[in-house]
């Protein structure tokens, strides 16, 4: 039995959060990262750049920094932990333009005292922006850390907020 990763294809793409490394299969999304980010992506070695690849994931992205979009429809996979994977997945329940505190998603999973296991899987996550952890918050409903850099999380919340209630007052 191989423990070989398959070699991923990926591209990049500009937004207004600066470059963004989309990396997977080809069927499915496995990184979306930011490149400008206090904690920059790599690309691997073993992974091939593909100009042409996730069309789809560009689509949505672009719709989604314009305003037209409020979820994302595309075919994901998230390698973790099973508490990682939880957590991935109700990050993806935190509504667009809404935002929940570490605890809460804690509690969510069915870990009421893991809020600190909540923010090393929120940094974990490798597909920001379509699994939203930008929308996680402090419990005094503070920004607090985000691989992106505080001022991308704002720009994320700002934009998502614009689209339903106006700014943030964070």
């Amino acid at each position: 039995m191989s423990t070989t990763k398959p070699s991923l294809l990926y591209t990049s793409i500009p937004s207004p959060v600066g470059e963004l490394l989309l990396a997977g299969d080809g069927a499915s999304l496995h990184c979306l990262y930011m490149l400008q980010a206090p904690r920059p992506a790599r690309i691997s070695p073993a992974w091939r750049r593909e100009p042409g690849a996730f069309a789809e994931a560009k689509r949505q992205l672009d719709e989604y920094f314009a305003g037209q979009r409020t979820t994302f429809d595309l075919p994901l996979i998230m390698h973790g932990t099973p508490f990682q994977r939880s957590v991935w997945s109700a990050l993806r329940q935190i509504g667009y333009g809404q935002t929940a505190s570490y605890g809460e998603i804690a509690r969510r999973v069915g870990q009421p005292g893991a809020a600190r296991a909540v923010g090393i899987a929120n940094g974990r996550n490798p597909i920001s922006i379509v699994v939203p952890c930008h929308r996680v918050i402090g419990a005094d409903g503070s920004l607090t850390g985000y691989g992106g850099g505080l001022e991308r999380k704002r720009y994320l919340l700002e934009l998502e907020r614009a689209g339903t209630q106006g700014r943030l007052d964070i």
